[in-house]
């Protein structure tokens, strides 16, 4: 670390009520959105450690709302644990607020360390992807009596797929790029399931698909296992937490975890939904869920899989043809590739569709 920023971050850890002093800071993780650091204290009872991140300014406009919406849900579910582990906890300022405003407008937060943990980039196991599933139902539940509506939309319309379809629409009849007409088979893929876009969107309305507070990236490096048992802790990440369906995060897990194949795989043969993969999924989420869910939300869990799918198929295409201007590319089809595994897995889907909901009405009271 340069001594420019490792002074920077000194000054940072100062404004943080921490026990101990801070003797060691080292940059942690993978992540492509924030600056995230790994802090260790001397304390009168040995080492403890602390996380440390600078909120991205690109990625989030407004990163003190993304902060009080993480300060309420975190705040209210850690009023309900014993195990520290089993929530995200903020580290407050010594001045009061959960977070800090350097010199150059940058916002940092910090956390504790959840210790004995491991975090998976994809599950080696169907009881991984399953524990998983566990932590994403238990944080559905331990917010279930959490009112969603005073959190705020930090991505507006995020999974509005309606409104997804609207740019996607757009995109093409624009054609920046002029690629339309080498995608014809995409596009049409798109503008053919044109009727399904609104389902859980008209669900909300009558009434049958309730607003929930909604994680909103599911992924399995965003939960926490413990590192011997292996069995869920916590689920991490909170930047995206606002209002939604419970459908949608169970469905952006199935889109990305029951796949047998990466995102951008180029052999669409090796591209399929994964039905034991999905059968452990559901198990799991229903029971982190515990009853809090309605049979019509049950019901509703494969169309958020293959809403969660073929929306960001779309969204993947639209980049595509304006540009690739929103998702990180490292080579020129990404974009394209990406989108016609998403488009793949829609397909199986659809062929495994009565499969599917016969699964979930089997967990329906």
């Amino acid at each position: 670390m340069a001594n420019f920023e490792l002074k920077r971050v000194a000054e940072v850890i100062d404004q943080f009520s921490i026990i101990g002093k801070a003797y060691s800071v080292t940059p942690y993780g993978n992540g492509h959105i924030n600056r995230t650091y790994v802090v260790e204290t001397d304390t009168e009872n040995g080492k403890k450690r602390y996380i440390l991140q600078a909120i991205s300014s690109v990625a989030f406009k407004n990163p003190i709302v993304v902060m009080d919406n993480i300060q309420k849900v975190t705040d209210f579910m850690s009023e309900k644990f014993d195990d520290p582990r089993s929530v995200l906890r903020l580290i407050y300022t010594n001045s009061g607020p959960c977070y800090h405003i350097d010199s150059d407008k940058n916002i940092w937060r910090m956390y504790d360390f959840i210790e004995d943990s491991i975090c998976l980039e994809l599950p080696e196991s169907k009881e991984d992807f399953r524990q998983c599933a566990i932590a994403f139902g238990q944080f559905q539940q331990y917010l279930s009596d959490f009112p969603a509506e005073t959190l705020v939309d930090t991505i507006p319309d995020f999974h509005n797929t309606p409104k997804r379809y609207e740019a996607f629409l757009a995109a093409v009849k624009e054609d920046k790029m002029g690629r339309a007409k080498d995608v014809k088979a995409e596009i049409e893929f798109v503008k053919a399931r044109e009727d399904f876009y609104d389902v859980l969107m008209r669900a909300n309305r009558e009434g049958i698909l309730p607003l929930r507070v909604t994680h909103n990236d599911t992924k399995s490096n965003n939960v926490m296992l413990d590192k011997d048992t292996r069995k869920a802790l916590c689920v991490i990440d909170l930047d995206t937490v606002m209002p939604g369906f419970s459908v949608t995060d169970f469905g952006d897990s199935i889109r990305f975890g029951a796949s047998t194949a990466p995102e951008d795989e180029k052999d669409l043969d090796k591209v399929w939904m994964d039905i034991e993969m999905y059968k452990a999924y559901i198990d799991g989420f229903l029971e982190g869920c515990g009853t809090m869910l309605s049979n019509d939300e049950i019901m509703l869990m494969p169309e958020g899989a293959k809403m969660m799918t073929v929306e960001c198929g779309m969204r993947f295409l639209t980049d595509y043809l304006n540009g690739d201007t929103y998702f990180k590319i490292t080579y020129p089809e990404q974009n394209l590739d990406r989108c016609r595994t998403q488009f793949k897995l829609v397909s199986d889907m659809e062929k495994k569709w009565d499969e599917m909901k016969e699964i979930a009405k089997s967990y329906t009271k």
